[in-house]
């Protein structure tokens, strides 16, 4: 059966932690029932000792920087290193980052602030695990820093002006996006009121405004389904009623 490691670089901020789901709950209820998963707390140094024992990892989001001094991020990007081909990698917002940085791009605390609300992203490359297909999808975002360089080796597969990188691909196996589609609007909006002061109140109210409209969540949560758990996409014949 099917399992997937789920490495939590982050934690929800303690004034909403008892109002929402923390990170791996949140890719739990992403996966679906009857999908395994093992949770790995990196901050505390753990990872897994054999990526090769899991169908799938997911990186998740943190507040941390991957430019940041703490012990465990050198760690997690060792690992990335020794894991890919080895596994099916999966990162959302700090683990896109953290991918990014690990397999060579650059990563940096972006002179466009902050990334809030409900973004659209342009699709520009379609892979064979982006099904149904799409032209562009609007997802919950929430970042300051970006990736600003990526490795000869990476695809581009979303883009914004705002975020030109917000999607990448490795090979086959390595795979990440700079949004939030395990984010619900509310818990996003719940950030950007906590985050008010730090966030300059025109922002913040616009990007309050955006997460009212209707989003790409479940497309994306069928592409990210299709990558980590190997679904094959629908046939010509199967999609045409043949």
């Amino acid at each position: 059966m099917t399992r997937i490691a789920i490495l939590e670089t982050g934690v929800p901020p303690e004034a909403l932690r008892d109002d929402f789901d923390d990170y791996p709950a949140r890719f739990r209820a992403l996966l679906g029932d009857g999908v395994p998963t093992t949770r790995f707390n990196v901050q505390e140094g753990r990872l897994p000792d054999d990526p090769s024992a899991f169908e799938g990892v997911v990186v998740t989001g943190s507040a941390a920087g991957v430019y940041e001094d703490h012990f465990w991020i050198p760690q997690l990007l060792d690992w990335l290193r020794a894991a890919r081909g080895r596994t099916r990698i999966l990162g959302i917002c700090f683990g896109h980052q953290a991918m990014a940085q690990a397999f060579g791009g650059h990563v940096e605390k972006s002179n466009k602030a902050w990334g809030v609300g409900l973004h659209r992203y342009d699709v520009l490359r379609h892979e064979p695990w982006m099904f149904p297909k799409a032209d562009s999808v609007a997802v919950p975002v929430s970042h300051q820093d970006q990736v600003v360089a990526v490795s000869s080796d990476a695809r581009v597969t979303i883009a914004s002006d705002f975020t030109p990188h917000a999607g990448l691909a490795w090979g086959e196996d390595a795979v990440s996006f700079q949004c939030h589609p395990e984010f619900q609007p509310d818990y996003a909006a719940a950030l950007v009121e906590l985050r008010r002061g730090r966030i300059p109140d025109a922002v913040a109210d616009q990007a309050l405004e955006t997460l009212r409209h209707p989003n790409d969540r479940a497309l994306m949560t069928a592409w990210i389904r299709a990558f980590l758990l190997g679904i094959p996409p629908p046939t010509e014949a199967a999609g045409s009623g043949i």
